[in-house]
């Protein structure tokens, strides 16, 4: 198989860059977890950040700890009503920490003004704090346009056609919430949103809309949709991390992966693909240079992971090790198409697969 065809070279060097890639993830979740608020720290910005064996479905309570909400510190504004809480996104800065009180927060909300390195900004709550659009065929229920250095912690969103859209975001952490009842994807980075990190959220029931549109988590830009979202070029929405989140009740992948993204991390997520219905794998990469490392999916319609090549140098150098696929479908567990350089290594575990356990042979 091409798969096995690659050079020593380039297994040495894609081998290398995932490795310190992993080490970068161990140091950025120690970080979240040992500092406050108002100490995160995500990734550097970017230099073009403003350019255009069946197992029981996990509970909340068993995400990884490394992807726990933190809860919040001393609020410097606290609401309990959704005009309070406009009024708070609009007129916050460096430092503010908004608090949630338990409640519902019926509309949709936006948020503009950025934080800084050392002052990120903090929208934080509970379970009981629900943010609900109102409508499934509605807009985002909470939109990051165009900022930096965010952190949002804890609470629910639910009832919206998009849960959380993030647009032209950076350097910003969205933990721990619980997104459900959404009518297409429940978080979306999109439009160069760089640096970001998803971590410990508990994502379910998407897609009642469209279900072709019902994704988790979703980033990037689909190559169709580039002239309206990131002035017909590629949309590098580049160096996220996914982390830690559980995600179930989609009828779209866990996690979409598109063309014009680079560099990401997919780790530690749980996916249980049982509702999929308008797509076939819980993971779909387009991308270029992610790496797909100790995740865990259930109940597919077809594959486990896929890589496509929708545009010529796209869905290539991507690395998948140490996943555990319970397939229980008719296909493979890595459905690599083509196979080009991306990498399947040996230490993923494929069971209840219909076709077996990959497209290409395993390596390392």
């Amino acid at each position: 198989m091409t798969g096995t065809s690659n050079t020593s070279r380039r297994r040495r060097v894609l081998w290398a860059v995932a490795a310190a890639t992993a080490l970068l993830i161990t140091v950025v979740v120690a970080v979240t977890l040992t500092q406050n608020a108002g100490e995160t720290q995500p990734a550097p910005a970017p230099s073009d950040a403003t350019a255009p064996e069946e197992t029981p479905s996990p509970t909340p309570d068993e995400q990884p700890n490394a992807a726990q909400s933190e809860g919040c510190p001393a609020a410097t504004v606290e609401v309990a009503s959704a005009a309070q809480l406009q009024d708070a996104l609009d007129g916050a800065g460096p430092g503010t920490i908004i608090r949630l009180d338990g409640g519902t927060y019926t509309g949709e909300f936006s948020a503009t003004a950025s934080g800084d390195e050392d002052n990120p900004i903090m929208l934080c709550g509970t379970r009981e704090s629900i943010l609900d659009g109102g409508a499934i065929d509605g807009g985002y229920v909470l939109h990051l346009d165009g900022v930096s250095h965010w952190v949002l912690d804890g609470f629910s969103v639910k009832n919206g056609q998009k849960g959380v859209m993030a647009d032209r975001t950076t350097n910003s952490i969205i933990r721990g919430l619980t997104v459900s009842e959404i009518g297409d994807e429940a978080i979306h980075l999109r439009a160069f949103s760089t640096d970001n990190i998803v971590a410990g959220n508990t994502i379910s029931n998407t897609g009642l809309r469209r279900e072709k549109f019902g994704e988790g988590i979703y980033i990037g830009t689909a190559e169709s949709n580039w002239c309206d979202i990131s002035r017909c070029e590629p949309d590098a929405s580049d160096r996220n991390r996914i982390l830690g989140n559980i995600i179930s009740g989609t009828t779209s992948e866990s996690v979409d992966i598109k063309e014009g993204t680079r560099d990401g991390v997919l780790s530690d997520n749980r996916f249980d693909g049982a509702s999929i219905v308008g797509a076939d794998s819980w993971v779909d990469v387009k991308g270029n240079g992610w790496l797909i490392e100790n995740n865990t999916g259930q109940n597919s319609p077809l594959d486990g992971f896929q890589t496509h090549e929708i545009l010529d140098g796209w869905g290539t150098d991507n690395i998948f090790r140490g996943n555990t696929a319970t397939v229980n479908g008719p296909g493979v567990g890595f459905s690599l198409t083509p196979v080009r350089d991306n990498v399947v290594e040996c230490s993923n575990t494929v069971s209840g697969a219909g076709e077996g356990f990959a497209t290409t042979d395993c390596e390392g």
